[in-house]
């Protein structure tokens, strides 16, 4: 998975430093050099193994599937090098709260803020704060309540710059499951079936079943038919298919135990890439993968080509009910890995969930690939805080909702 996100600081300004002027992106004259310097910032440590992005030509593509987004740029000196990046958007999404004396979910507006960058040769300038605080500018602009961001736990320049410089909160600690995608497929049992809901089914499933949960977008719509969504999909008892009917009976979940998924096809927007891996690691998986391939039979746990550009499909939406939902999401997600197998530039699928969410425990995946905590930092935006207003309460609250719907348009 892409890495979300922040640049650090490490050089020492100038006495007096040129000038630095932030401005929307412009696809026409900026590109080149915002893909140069995209390129350079990607380059990890020495001796140690990176994953690199390829916008694949298009440096707004992290953004543009939201209606309304930018992207900045910082120019510095009289020259006007293009030094530093930023990205935003904004959405609505639930809180997890409901409106007062009522059942329908309170809804806030914020800004997701991602893909910062600037110049290991113009550090310790300002200049990722400036990129901050005018995104925060122009999220204000645009009726947006909140910002929030997010970075791994062990990206401490990151961290320090949002909580530090900027007054971000750390907010909640979602966990990111990777399992990758094998050469042989994954048995699915008699007993099972997995069928396709339609858009205008799914999308009236998840608002019963995610309404009360933290960051479900209310234009959930738009992300269920977006060319990008390759399908929601239900896994059920086989026996209990034909008793589950929403048109005749206006049930809309299963009274069977069920387990339900949607499926986002990353690879269209950006390609991922693993560098910096010694030559004995990379011969010891693709080891892995001629003995998959040649004795598919095994069930080999192969590794799959990363060291080449390669996409990933997203599972979102995920929830499971009954005493059987964990059998059920664990073979949906078998589902999902022998679907993969049938595109051959995707090569692993994530899911992140909250770390309270039953479904993380159902949802196979390798821990070497996986990581425990994503960080999300949040500010609230131009108005004072009010401690009798719900949204405040959950700005400031500590205590993560049992589910956190995780929108696949802003990985």
């Amino acid at each position: 998975m892409p890495s979300k996100k922040i640049a650090a600081e490490t050089n020492f300004p100038a006495e007096h430093p040129p000038p630095v002027v932030v401005r929307e992106y412009d696809g026409g004259s900026d590109k080149t050099a915002v893909e140069e310097l995209e390129r350079r910032c990607e380059v990890g440590p020495p001796g140690k193994p990176s994953l690199v992005t390829d916008l694949m030509g298009d440096p707004i593509a992290r953004v543009r599937n939201f209606v309304s987004h930018i992207m900045l740029v910082a120019e510095y000196g009289h020259g006007g090098e293009i030094v530093g990046v930023i990205r935003g958007c904004i959405k609505t999404v639930t809180s997890g709260n409901k409106i007062s004396s009522t059942e329908f979910p309170a809804y806030v507006k914020l800004a997701y803020i991602l893909g910062l960058r600037v110049s290991s040769t113009h550090r310790r300038l300002g200049i990722a704060t400036k990129l901050v605080q005018e995104l925060e500018n122009w999220s204000t602009k645009n009726g947006a309540e909140y910002s929030y961001m997010a970075t791994e736990r062990t990206n401490q320049p990151s961290l320090n710059l949002f909580t530090k410089k900027c007054n971000y909160v750390k907010f909640r600690n979602p966990t990111v499951l990777v399992q990758p995608v094998h050469l042989h497929q994954k048995p699915l049992p008699s007993d099972i079936t997995i069928v396709r809901i339609p858009p205008n089914l799914s999308e009236q499933i998840y608002q019963t079943l995610f309404s009360r949960s933290e960051f479900f977008p209310k234009d959930i719509d738009k992300l269920l038919n977006n060319k990008l969504n390759l399908g929601t999909f239900m896994a059920l008892p086989k026996n209990s298919l034909s008793k589950w009917n929403p048109k005749k009976t206006g049930d809309l979940l299963p009274k069977s135990p069920f387990a339900i998924l949607s499926i986002w096809n990353t690879k269209e927007v950006y390609r991922l890439q693993m560098k910096g891996v010694s030559a004995f690691t990379h011969a010891a998986c693709v080891g892995t993968r001629v003995l998959d391939a040649m004795v598919p039979w095994l069930k080999i746990p192969s590794i799959p080509n990363v060291f080449e550009n390669f996409g990933f499909y997203f599972m979102y939406g995920l929830h499971m009910e009954g005493n059987d939902g964990s059998r059920l999401m664990r073979n949906l997600c078998k589902f999902v890995h022998n679907m993969a197998q049938d595109d051959v530039d995707i090569r692993v699928l994530v899911a992140e969930v909250a770390p309270m969410d039953r479904v993380r425990e159902a949802v196979p995946h390798w821990k070497r690939f996986s990581w425990e905590e994503d960080v999300w930092c949040i500010k609230r935006l131009g108005v004072q805080v009010d401690e009798n207003n719900c949204h405040d309460h959950w700005y400031k609250s500590s205590d993560s909702s049992e589910v956190i719907f995780v929108d696949p348009r802003e990985l």
